[in-house]
């Protein structure tokens, strides 16, 4: 196949379009990566403007809703529930048993 000119710029104006616009959005996002006493280590990201938070664990990505807290904020989905209070974070998946989490620096 013979591209044009055109069409090869064309191309690459839009991945640099992709690439500006992926950079921007991850400046509104805050990662942070967690470690709990079972040995699970997580990765969540919340977005700007975005209620709900975004992990990475135990090698698959889970989304989950804000739901209603007492104190604190919690997310749930995908059989994933995480606590964010003043008091500490806790963390629990599946069947395992709730744990706490230290956040990484």
């Amino acid at each position: 196949m013979n591209f044009g000119k055109s069409t090869v710029s064309a191309a690459l104006l839009a991945a640099a379009a992709m690439f500006g616009a992926s950079a921007a959005s991850a400046q509104s996002t805050t990662w942070q990566t967690y470690r709990c006493g079972d040995g699970t280590e997580f990765l969540v990201g919340f977005f700007q403007y975005d209620k709900r938070a975004h992990m990475q664990v135990d090698g698959k990505a889970v989304t989950l809703e804000k739901r209603v807290a007492l104190t604190g904020s919690r997310y749930s989905g995908g059989g994933v529930t995480l606590r964010v209070t003043k008091s500490g974070t806790t963390f629990k998946i599946g069947k395992r048993p709730v744990t706490s989490c230290q956040l990484l620096t």
